[in-house]
């Protein structure tokens, strides 16, 4: 059997992809890039940070970073959940302690056990 134009083609693609995987192996041409991201995720975190100190009561601060200890990926969502409310101006005072905790609440998983039944 000899090689069709699409197998060729398909292995022309694979040797370019393990080119480009060994130059970022090696750090080549994509240190710029990485760290132009990394600044930019920095600075969304610093605004992240400053909008939550705007919006958040001490007490309600205390409280989240008491859900990010034991549920980081839940403290996460409702950190983006506050950000994008302010954002949009729907946050008018601070959110004190207890609005947190119904914010809390409100946003809570549902409970993720078993139901068993018997027939």
């Amino acid at each position: 059997m000899s090689g069709s134009p699409d197998d060729e083609r398909l292995e022309e693609l694979r040797e370019e992809k393990i080119e480009q995987l060994r130059e970022q192996q090696q750090g080549g041409g994509n240190d710029t890039d990485a760290a132009a991201q990394e600044a930019a995720a920095e600075q969304a975190e610093a605004q992240k940070e400053a909008l939550l100190k705007q919006y958040l009561t001490d007490g309600a601060r205390k409280r989240l970073n008491a859900v990010q200890m034991s549920k980081p990926q839940f403290a996460q969502q409702v950190e983006q959940q506050l950000v994008a409310l302010a954002q949009s101006g729907r946050i008018q005072d601070r959110i004190d302690e207890d609005q947190m905790a119904d914010l809390l609440r409100e946003l809570k998983p549902d409970d993720t056990g078993f139901n068993i039944r018997r027939r």
